[in-house]
């Protein structure tokens, strides 16, 4: 993963330099809180990484710069690995870096969270993009889902998650050390059941994306 890293830091300082992808040049500060802050909590927890082999696919909802989208998609090419996010320059600028790294089973999408309709079984990503109580209700399907959210080690302090608990089990809540950071929290959910409303007309399968 080092030499992805310091290829990956290169292409955003220069390609994609204006773009402000990342505030993290220094390439040891990148990789522990960018690229090892992408991947351990995933290859930490036995119950995020068989989701993820079960399912086959990874969505990744408000990747900003890549993250934690192209770590996970670089190191395992045989997880079909989509990308959702509102900015449209973030979106043509990873899909760029994607094609850049030959990652075929890599997809990126311009839209919105409560524009999708999950018609596939998945595995949701979400790091650093918004409240648990703000993401879960907007999630749309009659597949069986889990989310994964990585937050800071005082997220406690900032957010509960009962009011969410009626539709999904919390399955995972994991602390882990990162070097160069105050660590990180690893949550995960399992949505409850597979009853969803009649997905609406005006929302996008998910399946169409890939």
């Amino acid at each position: 993963m080092k030499e992805f890293c310091e290829k990956y830091l290169e292409i955003l300082e220069t390609e994609f330099k204006g773009l402000n992808l990342t505030r993290i040049t220094d390439p040891k500060e990148f990789y522990n809180k960018q690229v090892l802050d992408s991947l351990l909590p995933l290859e930490s927890s036995e119950i995020f990484m068989d989701a993820l082999r079960e399912k086959g696919l990874l969505v990744d909802v408000g990747f900003g710069g890549g993250f934690p989208l192209l770590p996970i998609a670089y190191k395992y090419p045989d997880i079909e690995c989509l990308g959702i996010d509102s900015r449209r320059k973030k979106v043509d600028a990873v899909r760029r870096i994607g094609e850049m790294f030959h990652m075929e089973h890599l997809k990126v999408a311009h839209s919105r969270l409560e524009d999708i309709y999950f018609d596939r079984s998945a595995v949701l990503t979400f790091k650093a993009v918004g409240k648990i109580t703000d993401l879960l209700p907007m999630i749309k399907s009659d597949q069986e889902l889990f989310a994964f959210f990585y937050k800071g080690p005082n997220y406690s302090e900032l957010e509960r998650f009962d009011s969410v608990l009626r539709d999904w089990e919390l399955v995972e809540e994991k602390m882990m050390s990162i070097p160069g950071t105050e660590g990180r929290v690893l949550l995960g959910f399992k949505k409850k059941g597979n009853v969803s409303p009649l997905m609406e007309k005006s929302l996008v399968k998910v399946s169409t994306l890939l």
